[in-house]
């Protein structure tokens, strides 16, 4: 057979010149479900144009071309692949019409159409691949465009549909597992910080899904496919679509911006998208953290409306076990539960919130879910409960049984999702899907207080070392319940948008309590913990050991009791924050913190230095550790240590430093490399000098290591014992363990000043950080000579970044400052650094805290200023 070739030069220019016009209208009125309507009209009539170029010399051919999956659906996006299937009645009508498929193929090329194309006998189109699931998902969404309509007919009234019907269970089956295997890999939550709009949890993959599986059943059901499409998933208040209307404005948006399919909405994407007001009814500019908590809501419909439908899906059960299926009623309601589910009786009526609750509470004890018809009739029933909502001590007992279950979340989650909380609990409302927008704090408001207390409730099966000492304190708390409610309230005062938020979550809290009658004693306990948990947070951030910290934080609390309940409550609050927020250190912290209050509150505080005449417990028992030749060398060694480094060490480390110190004659720096956890902990032992601190933290920066935290120590013969945990970003000493040598033998040299560390360094900061902050950290200093009765702290909030560390212990080191103790911590983008200082011996004067401030400030905004600029 000749090549066939057909011009289309005439079209290119027509496709391009109504895109054009396509984009101009989007970006005029920001209708993004208009664009990819219109889009795959202009498409339509394209491809119809070229076959009928391609088949003009056979029109009788039994050919059809179908329009598939978002094309199918007439959602072709702006630079989406365009899905098409060329139908044939058998193998002989597939060969005569090869060279007229592979013309229109080309053409589409080269008019700049991504084609897909796909080719299928009647006979082939009538098996199921399941591995090949996503060619049987697309036919779902198919639509005639050119050919032979019987043939089309054929394949839509009678192959098809044989096809889904055979293999329902297998479709059905597969179409689950490849749906949570997508959300597994994005970790089955919609809070991501740049999400993908097309394939995480809750984006317009799973609203495909949930269409799908909607499809499916209602093929299953009735044998024959819906008169309307989009029929079988809308909802009575149009927050799927709503929800769909968001998602293409801003895909068509992003599709736009890059000029490609590329559906990563990235932190810059976010700004732009929020300048235009992209998805939203009103134009102008809009507040990112609005418009990402309208993606949130959009995304929590679509993703909930999905895993309901996901989860209908038939278990797999025996022959014996369907007969013994049955629906047990819910006594005093019109539910029912159904292995698991909880649906709603046909009629039900809804009069008061009493069977509503009792619902949630059986939840919330079980972990059951409620049907999508469930769902469906409680929301609808909200207007008409509203009227009667129940106060005082009865709706505290009902929320009390939600609180107190231990899938507590679970329930309370979808008592937001339903706008069951909101009505019972109004203060609620303001942190609906409301971002904290900067890369330390990954979930919304309302998820992360969900996530507070579903890791209290956790604390009953420990996982973890840390956390089973934790699970202690839980048995210790007398009034769980108020506990509980303190965290479902205790951030509700981010809804005013203020830095300081406690006093608010404080004012909503008391209002909400007062509705609730609750007496003096129970309101002052719920108050009192929400105006104060931050307080533990905050003291974590100063030195753990210093008998100040201890007893200013021990103050503020007073009691016991509440001191047992700010420790979960801080554990949980962290932990909620992001997925890596808590790490073992950090808990760690938290337990010696805790102990140490729990002990100053029994009055007994130790020394903040170890000296042998008032202790000679440490020294005895390390003087079993070595020979009886090393005694007087290990007393001289111990003794003016701080007690924060002797208590985070174990004995034997103890020995190990000081028989590495007892060389330093030999060798003036001794060194000692302890993989600990995910992290390294580096202890530098020296004779003192200055800039010995700044120098040792860059040179760990310029090998690209990320510290986490550091103390610098010395005795009072002048030995310094620096400390430096380090994370290994790029793995280096895990992946080479030849490279531990040269490492070490970098810092010795470093340290003896024999290698200066500020080039290598330089050329790691400008090339691997400046362009990557999303965040810009304005810097703030505040000195405070009052919490310490030996020093000065100076908290260092800055933009975190390699060699900062450094850049500070060099400008303590030109003011002749020495560091008593070095607390770093890291919140996503935001360093947040502690130091304890002295001047020869004292606190540091005014004056010396003015320059010093000054000079600092210059430092730090030098070295955020990229090179050249």
């Amino acid at each position: 057979m000749d090549p066939v070739a057909i011009a289309v030069d005439d079209l290119r220019e027509q496709y391009h010149r109504e895109m054009a016009l396509v984009r101009q209208t989007y970006e005029r009125t920001g209708d993004g479900t208009a664009a990819i309507r219109r889009r795959s009209a202009i498409v339509d009539r394209i491809l119809i144009e070229m076959w009928r170029r391609a088949f003009s010399g056979n029109p009788g051919s039994n050919v059809s071309l179908l329009a598939l999956g978002g094309y199918g659906r007439k959602d072709l996006f702006p630079h989406s692949d365009v899905d098409v299937l060329f139908a044939f009645a058998d193998d002989k009508t597939e060969e005569q019409a090869r060279e007229n498929v592979r013309a229109i193929v080309q053409g589409m090329w080269d008019i700049g159409l991504r084609a897909s194309p796909a080719s299928r006998t009647l006979k082939e189109a009538g098996r199921f691949d399941p591995d090949n699931l996503e060619f049987t998902l697309a036919t779902l969404d198919r639509r005639f465009l050119a050919g032979q309509f019987p043939l089309y007919q054929q394949l839509h009234q009678t192959v098809l549909p044989g096809l889904v019907l055979s293999e329902w269970n297998p479709i059905a089956q597969k179409l689950g597992e490849i749906a949570r295997a997508r959300h597994a890999k994005y970790g089955s939550t919609i809070f991501h910080l740049e999400p993908n709009l097309k394939e995480c949890p809750g984006g317009l993959r799973d609203y495909h899904l949930a269409v799908w599986f909607a499809l499916l059943f209602h093929l299953k059901e009735t044998r024959e496919w819906p008169r309307q499409r989009g029929g079988v998933f809308q909802s009575a208040r149009g927050d799927a679509e709503a929800a769909f209307d968001f998602l293409a404005a801003a895909r068509c948006f992003l599709h736009f911006r890059h000029g490609r399919d590329d559906n990563t909405l990235d932190w810059q994407s976010q700004d732009e998208a929020a300048a235009n007001s992209i998805g939203l009814e009103t134009r102008g500019t809009a507040d990112p953290a609005y418009w990402m908590r309208t993606y949130y809501r959009h995304a929590r419909v679509i993703y909930r409306r999905a895993a309901l439908l996901m989860e209908s899906l038939p278990a797999p059960v025996s022959f014996y076990k369907q007969f013994r299926r049955r629906r047990t009623p819910i006594a005093g309601t019109d539910f029912v539960l159904d292995q698991g589910r909880i649906d709603i009786l046909p009629g039900a009526q809804f009069s008061d919130t009493s069977a509503i609750l009792r619902v949630f509470s059986l939840m919330a004890t079980h972990g059951y879910a409620l049907s999508q018809p469930a769902e469906d009739r409680i929301t609808d029933a909200l207007p008409a409960l509203a009227i009667h909502v129940p106060e005082g001590p009865y709706l505290w007992n009902a929320l009390r049984e939600v609180l107190l279950g231990p899938h507590a979340a679970h329930a309370l989650r979808t008592m937001h999702a339903l706008g069951v909380l909101e009505m019972l609990l109004p203060e609620f409302h303001g942190i609906d899907a409301l971002v904290i927008r900067d890369s330390y704090h990954r979930y919304t408001v309302d998820e992360h207080t969900f996530l507070t207390i579903d890791n209290v409730h956790r604390l009953r099966t420990p996982a973890h070392d840390y956390e089973q000492r934790l699970a202690q304190l839980l048995p210790e708390i007398d009034r769980l319940d108020l506990f509980l409610l303190a965290l479902l309230l205790h951030d509700t005062g981010k809804s005013r948008r203020d830095a300081e938020h406690t006093s608010q979550s404080v004012e909503l809290a008391d209002s909400f309590m007062a509705r609730l009658d609750f007496d003096a004693e129970e309101r002052e306990t719920v108050l009192r913990l929400i105006k104060q948990h931050l307080e533990m947070s905050n003291s974590l951030r100063r030195d753990i050991f210093d008998p100040e910290n201890v007893r200013g934080f021990s103050d503020k609390i007073g009691s016991p009791t509440l001191l047992k309940m700010l420790t979960l409550l801080t554990y949980a609050d962290i932990k909620a924050v992001n997925p890596d927020a808590l790490t073992p250190w950090k808990a760690e912290n938290l337990w010696q913190f805790y102990m140490a209050t729990a002990n100053y509150m029994d009055r007994s505080v130790d020394e903040i230095r170890y000296h042998a005449a008032i202790d000679p417990t440490l020294l005895n028992r390390l003087r079993a550790m070595v020979p009886a030749s090393q005694y007087d060398a290990l007393g001289q060694f111990l003794e003016g240590l701080p007690q924060r480094y002797l208590q985070t060490r174990l004995p034997e480390h103890i020995r190990d430093h000081f028989q590495l110190a007892a060389n330093l004659n030999e060798e003036p720096v001794q060194l000692d490399l302890r993989p600990q956890r995910q992290l390294f902990d580096l202890t530098v032992i020296a004779r003192d000098r200055s800039r010995l601190f700044a120098d040792v933290a860059g040179a760990l920066a310029a090998w690209g290591m990320n510290i986490v935290k550091a103390g610098a120590f010395s005795n009072d013969a002048g030995v310094v014992v620096d400390s430096f945990q380090f994370s290994d970003i790029f793995r280096t000493l895990e992946l080479n363990p030849s490279e531990k040598g040269r490492f070490l033998q970098h810092l010795h040299d470093v340290v003896v000043q024999k290698v200066q560390v500020e080039q290598l360094l330089e050329a790691r900061r400008h090339t691997n950080h400046s362009a990557n902050i999303k965040v810009e950290v304005p810097t703030r200093l505040q000195f405070d000579s009052l919490s310490s009765t030996h020093s000065t702290l100076l908290q260092v909030v800055a933009q975190d970044g390699p060699g900062l560390l450094r850049q500070i212990a060099l400008v303590l080191s030109t003011h002749q400052c020495n560091i008593e103790v070095a607390l770093i911590d890291t919140e996503g983008e935001t360093a947040i650094d502690v130091f304890y200082l002295t001047r020869d011996g004292i606190k540091l004067n005014d004056e010396t805290q003015r320059t010093l401030g000054s000079d600092l400030s210059s430092a730090l905004e030098e070295l955020r200023t990229p090179a050249g600029a």
